[in-house]
Order: C-alpha cells, then structure tokens, then sequence
C-alpha cells in the first residue's frame, strides 16, 4: 500500500543484497520505489512481486546512454525526492598487482562512471524543483583501507569525496551524502571474508534499520559523511 505522503525513491543496483532489501523496506514503508539492475531476471521477479506504481528497469549504470533513457522514462513520472546509488562491484581479493585490468575497469565504471551517469541524468530535475536527497553508497573501505581490495578502496575513497564535493556545489533544499552501510552479509563480503561472513547481520536486518535513516534525511545533512 501506497502511503499518503508517499515519496518517490530510486535505487540502483537491486538484484540481490542491500538494494533489494532497500526495495522491500521503501515499499513496505509506503513509498515508490523506481529501481534498476542489470538482471533482467531480478527486474521481473521485483515487477510481479509488487506490481504498479512501483517500476523496476534493466539498466546498466556503466552505460550512459541507458541511463539517460532510464531517466527520461522515471522523470515523465515524476521527480524522485530520493536518489540511492547502491550499484557496486568489488574486486576478487588479489595484491593490485595481480588485478586483471578487465577487472579493474569494471569497478571503476560501476562504482565511480554509473553514479556520476545518475547524478548527471537526475539530478538537474531535484535541483530545478529545489529539494531531494542524493545518497551515494561508500563503504568502511572508502574511510579505511585493506590488503587485496586496493581497486575496491580506490572507488570508495572516491565516492567520499566526489559527493562531498558535490555538497559544496547544490543549492539550498538540496543534500548529497555518502553513506557507509556497515558490514552486512552479502555476496560481496562473502567474497572478502568467506565463511567469516555469515556472522554479520543480513541485508533484511539491516534495512530495518537504514530505511528509515535514509527517509529522514534531508538538507540538513548536506556533505556529513554518515553511517547505518
């Protein structure tokens, strides 16, 4: 069910983990969730499971040209009051060395290009309208640093500072926050720790609690590099 003072939410990167847990949380909430992934497989399970006004789109961040396409179509529907750049990869755990560089240019274009891609497409209608929240996704490695995730880091100390520098640039009404999530159990931790891995709270777990963080912020929080 739709809340009355539903806001609009969009999330990237939902096919699994932290961005399909955010999905169900924003929905069970009563709000609007307009998501994307690059599994067209996750996308129609997510469109059957909660149906219309909710819209969930193969999209690719790494692709501008998608990205533009994709905010053409959820903007015709309305201004999202707030942005979660959620998509990310991490790099197999390996020195830098002995990261292939395939590799490493697909972190870089889905944890640094995809979130610039989305800012740059959605962003202009928020500020034109004067309020939104933009929270791009950083990590305790964008704060931090470790032995065998050097690729990973580097996108997330990235992160950190491109949203805090967009702060310095949005107008008033408006925030961009970098968000470290916490340690969670997904794929992605699993890659990293292993069996160590399943100790940390699920993604459902977590959600309960970075749901409603994330609908309380507002342009208060402008540049604070915050955490769940």
């Amino acid at each position: 069910m739709v809340a009355d003072a539903a806001k609009r939410v969009l999330v990237t990167g939902v096919s699994r983990g932290l961005g399909r847990a955010l999905v169900e949380g924003f929905v069970a909430a009563g709000h609007i969730v307009f998501a994307c992934a690059r599994s067209r497989e996750a996308t129609s399970q997510l469109s059957e499971q909660f149906g219309d006004p909710h819209r969930f789109e193969v999209v690719d961040v790494r692709d501008d040209g998608q990205v533009t396409a994709w905010a053409a179509r959820v903007l015709a529907a309305g201004v999202p009051d707030l942005v979660v750049n959620n998509a990310g990869l991490i790099n197999r755990n390996a020195c830098l060395w002995k990261v292939p560089a395939d590799e490493v240019d697909d972190v870089i274009d889905v944890n640094i290009r995809g979130v610039i891609h989305v800012i740059r497409h959605f962003l202009p209608a928020m500020i034109e309208r004067g309020s939104g929240v933009l929270v791009n996704m950083s990590s305790g490695w964008g704060r931090s640093v470790a032995a065998e995730v050097a690729p990973y880091c580097a996108t997330k100390w990235a992160i950190e500072g491109l949203t805090r520098a967009l702060a310095e640039e949005l107008p008033a009404g408006l925030a961009a926050v970098p968000l470290n999530p916490g340690v969670i159990h997904t794929r992605m931790l699993e890659s990293c720790f292993g069996p160590h891995a399943a100790s940390y709270e699920t993604p459902t777990q977590w959600a309960q609690r970075a749901v409603p963080m994330l609908l309380d912020l507002d342009h208060r929080h402008n540049g604070q590099a915050l955490t769940v």
